[in-house]
């Protein structure tokens, strides 16, 4: 990850308490990030990725001006995560180089999509 992940996580962090909900925990590589999210009573899904990706993308183009061509890509996943499981889920977000020294994003979420018996079309989960 670049050595200013850890103020975008902040940003994004700020972000959220602003719209009523909390980051637990934050992490990914250069190509996908991972958000750990209890959200506010009034909050859906779609409006909070909605401002985290608005947000956080004017914050990246304001302050890193060789980064004005950064977008964020236009689909997202969410998961809900059982209390029990908490753990476990901030320990996998810490550990995203190790994961993918054995298998990359796109191998890894169509594994997990698998595993839990979601269904997709591989023609339409990436852009």
């Amino acid at each position: 990850m670049p050595d200013w992940s850890p103020r975008l996580y902040q940003y994004i962090g700020g972000t959220l308490r602003a719209k009523g909900s909390v980051l637990l925990a934050a992490g990914g590589m250069p190509d996908h990030i991972h958000l750990m999210v209890s959200l506010g009573r009034q909050t859906t899904i779609a409006d909070i990725i909605r401002d985290i990706k608005a947000n956080s993308s004017r914050w990246i183009h304001e302050t890193f001006d060789s980064l004005r061509g950064f977008a964020w890509q236009t689909g997202y996943a969410a998961f809900s995560i059982s209390q029990s499981a908490l753990n476990d889920v901030k320990q996998y977000i810490a550990d995203q180089s190790d994961h993918h020294r054995i298998r990359t994003f796109q191998e890894e979420f169509v594994l997990f999509l698998k595993r839990h018996g979601v269904q997709y079309d591989e023609q339409h989960i990436w852009d």
